[in-house]
């Protein structure tokens, strides 16, 4: 319990807390409280991520559990802290970054940090106000809980609270907290703030924390002569190529992948300014403040692996050898197109790899991208039109019907033999009927903003199950009204 805290304040969540993160000593972090917000209310809750925790959802919807997560009454058990890193921002070294706002409660003895991000200023705000807005906190609550029902690894988001109090960004908005869950918010920057620092000793205990309590099997490798640091940075290499490969087939962009929004374990971590694709434009740029496209959904998949490089100089005064370094970066290269085709097979339902799949997959996302075909509706409805046999809905969504049923004739060659309601099945569970569309997560903050949380409520529910059909639903899989390519998205939330 941190002395700031008044016991007769304190509110007992009923859970175990474990020293976590923190052991690793006050040069990593700094001790605080969060900031209270006036008149707190609820917007949304994740009953799963609770149960997770081991958290009773009806309880924590008590005005008790507001009060805890909104961050107006400390928790009994917790040492609040906000962590120290650095890192580098659309390509260019940025130095000192660290949780501007961001505040750890701390982490349970189940293995599961908990960060309240919006709880207020922190010695790392770099002269902002350590707020979110209800905007963004509703965008990042309903994003990571998408991602996990899609089975992309993520951070998660255990329930949002907002409060009427104002904060300026572009305009005046009002605050909001997002209550986030995972095994670790370590990422790329924090090895890179204590590398680029000449702090090896402090460097070398972070990355005997990871290994130890992440990566273990790294310790007994016989990779890289037993260089442990190498095969962490192997095996985060390969995490990171599979993440990459996940958002790649499902259409998702990150938006800001700087290397101070990248996860240690492999996780999306840091919803800013997101976007699932509508039509299929592979050069798509969803964060309005990224104007030079470095962050194009097309340029993911080299940008990971220019943030491992960072990533790389930062381990190697611990890995010793600048050429051992490099080479525990190369299985970047074969896993995420592995990765990558083995996702891109089950969307096309396919159980086993034989030749001319590649070409099978590029053929059919050349077509998607000449016509910028709605991306989810498309890959659904050929799920469907496997199942019944008829693809009339699928050739609806183009232009080139000719160049379409040419691929289409090659599809079903390359599927002959196999029943169509297993190949279906197998594309039903990869193809969602749901994500979270920009026009969809917009129309719901407008409510919210209303203090209408239905639409929270509803999103949550479809984006837990994706791939389910969600009887009378249908609207939410719909193509997006004409006003939605005009919504602009940045990093400011």
């Amino acid at each position: 319990m941190s002395m700031l805290a008044d016991e007769a304040d304190l509110v007992d969540l009923g859970l175990r807390w474990a020293p976590g993160f923190s052991a690793l000593g006050p040069a990593f972090f700094t001790e605080l409280q969060p900031r209270p917000l006036p008149d707190p209310y609820w917007v949304g809750v994740s009953a799963r991520v609770a149960g997770d925790l081991g958290l009773d959802p009806s309880w924590l919807q008590s005005d008790e559990g507001l009060a805890a997560f909104v961050g107006n009454s400390p928790v009994a058990g917790t040492r609040p802290f906000a962590s120290v890193y650095s890192g580098h921002q659309f390509g260019v070294w940025a130095g000192q970054l660290g949780d501007g706002r961001a505040i750890f409660l701390g982490e349970t003895a189940g293995g599961l940090e908990v960060q309240l991000k919006g709880a207020g200023p922190t010695p790392y705000s770099r002269m902002g106000d350590g707020r979110a807005v209800l905007r963004s906190s509703i965008r990042e609550f309903l994003c990571s809980e998408a991602m996990h029902g899609l089975g992309i690894p993520t951070t998660r988001a255990l329930c949002v609270t907002g409060s009427d109090a104002r904060v300026r960004r572009e305009e005046l908005e009002t605050a909001a907290v997002v209550a986030r869950v995972a095994p670790s918010f370590i990422r790329f920057g924090h090895f890179e703030h204590f590398a680029a620092n000449q702090r090896e000793d402090e460097l070398r205990a972070l990355a005997n924390y990871v290994i130890d309590r992440y990566y273990p099997e790294c310790r007994v490798s016989p990779r890289f002569g037993g260089n442990a640091y190498a095969a962490l940075l192997e095996a985060v290499s390969e995490r990171t190529a599979a993440l990459v490969a996940q958002w790649q087939a499902v259409g998702f962009c990150h938006g800001v992948m700087n290397t101070d929004n990248m996860s240690i374990l492999g996780l999306t971590i840091d919803y800013g300014p997101f976007q699932f694709l509508d039509g299929f434009d592979p050069r798509h740029i969803c964060n309005h403040s990224d104007t030079s496209g470095r962050y194009a959904f097309n340029q993911q998949p080299n940008v990971a692996y220019w943030n491992l490089f960072c990533l790389a100089q930062a381990l190697l005064p611990l890995i010793g050898d600048q050429e051992v370094a490099v080479a525990a970066l190369e299985s970047y290269k074969t896993v995420f197109p592995r990765e990558f085709e083995a996702r891109m097979r089950a969307k096309l339902g396919l159980a086993e790899a034989a030749e001319g799949d590649r070409a099978l997959i590029e053929g059919v996302l050349k077509l998607l991208a000449q016509e910028k075909v709605d991306y989810t509706i498309f890959w659904r409805r050929l799920s469907h039109g496997v199942a019944s046999g008829d693809v009339e809905p699928v050739r609806d969504l183009f232009v080139d019907r000719p160049g379409l049923d040419a691929w289409l004739q090659s599809y079903a060659g390359r599927r002959a033999g196999t029943p169509a309601a297993d190949t279906a099945a197998r594309m039903l569970r990869s193809n969602p009927k749901f994500v979270l569309r920009n026009h969809l997560g917009q129309q719901a903050i407008e409510a919210a903003g209303q203090k209408d949380f239905s639409g929270v409520a509803t999103l949550l529910r479809l984006l837990e199950s994706p791939f389910d059909e969600h009887a009378g639903r249908d609207a939410f899989a719909g193509f997006p009204p004409d006003w939605a390519s005009t919504i602009e998205i940045s990093c400011s939330s």
